[in-house]
């Protein structure tokens, strides 16, 4: 019942991920969330991400930025990155993965999505039908909407590590 929030896999960061295996795996498109995945919640591009798109694309991969915030927050970001992106995306709607496997020329079974939010990003990237990259938050600081959510996060977070454990027994 609770698996539709698990992810496909759970790491500590976004800068852990090893996308050239994804590449060669045949993925070609990366969806990612920006506050607390990529950057502390509301700030710009830094050096680490910046660094990360660069790769990202030396790599081949086609990039979209995905987030419920508004279009200016999303190009302050953006202004440094440069790639597609969708504001105002009403995570967990699919639409908005849509919109951005639509930019990037992706597919479902071509394109995955890293966020750190269960219940928007996880989801969505689920009902959607894309392999989803759960991370731990950035930093502590966070709206009151989203420390709410944490806390039921952690339970569903709970039965998430028992069934990996269970499989990998």
């Amino acid at each position: 019942m609770l698996d539709i929030f698990y992810p496909d896999e759970y790491l500590n960061s976004a800068y852990d991920v090893d996308y050239a295996d994804f590449y060669r795996q045949g993925y070609r498109g990366i969806i990612f969330d920006i506050d607390n995945t990529l950057v502390p919640h509301g700030a710009p591009a830094d050096a680490r991400a910046r660094s990360l798109f660069s790769y990202l694309d030396s790599l081949g991969f086609a990039c979209c930025l995905l987030s419920n915030n508004q279009r200016e927050r999303v190009e302050m970001f953006n202004r440094d990155i440069g790639v597609h992106f969708v504001e105002d995306a009403h995570k967990p709607s699919r639409k908005g993965y849509e919109r951005a496997m639509e930019a990037m020329g992706t597919t479902r079974s071509t394109t995955l999505f890293v966020g750190d939010q269960l219940f928007t990003d996880v989801y969505g990237a689920r009902r959607t039908g894309l392999y989803s990259i759960l991370t731990k938050p950035i930093h502590p600081k966070e709206e009151i909407q989203i420390v709410l959510k944490r806390r039921l996060e952690r339970v569903v977070l709970y039965f998430y590590r028992r069934q990996q454990r269970k499989q990998h027994k």
